[in-house]
């Protein structure tokens, strides 16, 4: 049994801080780099992704809503199109970096708002796959399963790789507990490390009511601005050894593990 660790990076910008890239990158197989809009910049772009390459980490793209003030996380009505396009946009800039570093690109995670409302909106899930398959069809879309995007990628001929969060509580219709809500971040590493054991082998979570729900998990995020970020992925990666799971990005091994 095999899984892939994640973890969104590349979130500084400019003078500002955020995460522990550095410590982090060290114990996941994939990281998610912020594409200069909602977080990021063009230093901390190349920085990140010659990390990766350094720690031979794969790299996705991050893309979210122009809007560094809310981090991504405000709701911003856009045409689908424009979605498309501005995915494009975010996807050449990583791809430019990677390219320089003679890297290829793994998958693209939307971020923040962009990532829940492709989660319900059927025409914003289209307009995600397509601009990633427009730019490299081989490239994987990271997202969860059953949602309006994994519907989407498979309209789309894309591939999918079905991500869970280590970080976040879920509601009873497998979607996230909103961040505004008491409990919706997790903070505690070894009960994170017990809900993710139990997500890869069980192919089961237990919701903020109490309630099992079914999850199909290729990889496990863990929000690196988390202030635990970097004691959960450390508690995460030595906790799958022990159980004998194999930390190991997608790649071509997307959709093996654990896939209902």
């Amino acid at each position: 049994m095999r899984i892939d660790l994640n973890s969104d990076l590349g979130e500084s910008f400019g003078s500002y801080r955020i995460g522990m890239d550095d410590e982090v990158i060290k114990y996941v197989s994939s990281v998610n780099v912020a594409c200069g809009w909602h977080a990021g910049d063009p230093v901390i772009m190349e920085r990140t992704v010659r990390m990766a390459k350094e720690n031979g980490v794969a790299v996705g793209a991050h893309p979210g809503f122009d809007d560094k003030q809310g981090f991504g996380r405000r709701k911003i009505q856009l045409p689908a199109d424009e979605i498309r396009v501005m995915m494009k946009y975010q996807i050449g800039a990583l791809m430019a970096f990677l390219q320089s570093e003679g890297m290829k690109m793994q998958h693209v995670k939307p971020h923040g708002a962009l990532y829940n409302m492709a989660m319900v909106d059927g025409d914003i899930a289209d307009a995600v796959c397509k601009a990633i398959y427009e730019v490299d069809p081989s490239i994987y879309l990271l997202a969860p399963a059953g949602c309006e995007m994994d519907l989407a990628a498979q309209r789309n001929g894309l591939k999918i790789a079905r991500e869970v969060f280590a970080d976040r509580a879920y509601q009873e219709d497998g979607t996230l507990v909103p961040r505004s809500l008491p409990g919706a971040v997790l903070h505690d590493p070894e009960e994170i490390l017990a809900r993710v054991l139990r997500m890869v082998k069980e192919g089961k979570v237990t919701t903020i009511d109490g309630k099992d729900i079914d999850i199909s998990a290729d990889s496990i995020c863990v929000h690196g601005d988390n202030e635990k970020a970097l004691r959960i992925v450390e508690t995460i990666k030595n906790g799958l050894e022990q159980a004998g799971i194999e930390l190991r990005n997608f790649g071509e091994e997307a959709g093996k593990v654990n896939r209902k």
